[in-house]
């Protein structure tokens, strides 16, 4: 082989090199974006799943009066009538600013 023919060929070798990893659309690039797209794909999945809970849990609310009893007790702290209600406080130490508990003390 030539000298001029090495150099062309180790020109078109480098020329190609080029073309499939540098460049707007390189193959790393698109690698990365394909990456990206799973990854998105997979959010858009697990927000779905979770709207889907929320839709349910919505009907369920408007429509059934077992979820809203439910619903009424645990976030209202609500009661029905001759019902109890015992909540249970922390108990805080004095003198304490941010009204962490107290820690208990353990037995030796």
């Amino acid at each position: 082989m030539t000298r001029a023919r090495l150099i062309g060929i180790a020109a078109a070798v480098v020329l190609a090199a080029l073309a499939f990893q540098a460049g707007e659309y390189g193959v790393l690039d698109w690698l990365t974006l394909r990456s990206q797209l799973a990854e998105e794909r997979r959010a858009v999945r697990e927000l779905e799943r979770q709207l889907d809970s929320l839709q349910r849990l919505a009907h369920a609310l408007e429509t059934d009066p077992v979820a809203q009893e439910r619903a009424a007790r645990e976030q209202f702290g609500m009661i029905r009538k001759g019902e109890l209600l015992y909540r249970l406080v922390p108990k805080v130490e004095p003198g304490s600013e941010d009204g962490a508990p107290a820690p208990v003390p353990v037995p030796r």
